[in-house]
């Protein structure tokens, strides 16, 4: 189910971003097309505990591309100053995202990346919160120096269409065990309902 299928059915289509340098271009490219902005709810698949504005918080490369279309944003609730969230931000930030999509919520448009060790989202090799069933948005141990905020295995697999942009020839690997369902890495154990992977020539195993 794409963009203006989810409006056209419901009145709203709630897209989830995730970070990485790959979708940049991907999200300015979208920016320009003729799509029923107005009733697009922007929202995060993750987020790192970084200062607002920062290049290390996704956020802002995401309103850089994104930022101008009249859509509604909910962003993941990074506290100033950085520190773990509260339980109950997390809570608000879910209510949020029921409030527009139903409970438990689930995300129309989910646009996720592949890393090189197999992560998805930021559910990372080795991390408790891989393994998180119950909860649909977590905070994860260190990774590459930062914690981050997460939608969990259960919120992307209620996800309606995932989109994966993937490039690099480090991607070859993972994009062959995430098509295989392999259980070694994060985003093989992900099973969304359905799944669209978008790979540069490199990336293609």
């Amino acid at each position: 189910m794409g963009i203006t299928t989810a409006v056209q059915n419901r009145g709203t289509c709630v897209v989830a971003l995730s970070g990485g340098s790959t979708p940049a271009p991907v999200f300015q490219e979208l920016s320009k097309r003729a799509l029923p902005w107005t009733d697009v709810v922007f929202t995060q698949v993750d987020e790192r505990l970084a200062p607002l504005g920062t290049s290390e918080r996704n956020l802002t490369a995401q309103l850089d591309a994104l930022g101008d279309l009249p859509s509604r944003w909910i962003p993941l609730p990074v506290s100033e100053p950085i520190g773990t969230p509260e339980p109950a931000d997390l809570t608000t930030f879910v209510d949020e995202l029921e409030s527009v999509s139903g409970r438990p919520f689930a995300i129309d448009v989910m646009h996720l990346g592949l890393g090189d060790d197999g992560h998805t989202a930021s559910l990372v090799p080795g991390d408790p919160i891989v393994d998180e069933v119950t909860a649909s948005v977590g905070v994860t141990a260190d990774y590459r120096g930062t914690r981050r905020l997460t939608m969990t295995r259960p919120a992307i697999d209620r996800a309606g269409l995932v989109v994966w942009l993937v490039a690099g020839e480090n991607k070859a690997g993972p994009i062959a065990q995430l098509l295989a369902g392999d259980p070694a890495i994060p985003a093989g154990l992900v099973r969304p309902y359905e799944s669209v992977i978008i790979a540069d020539t490199a990336a293609r195993p």
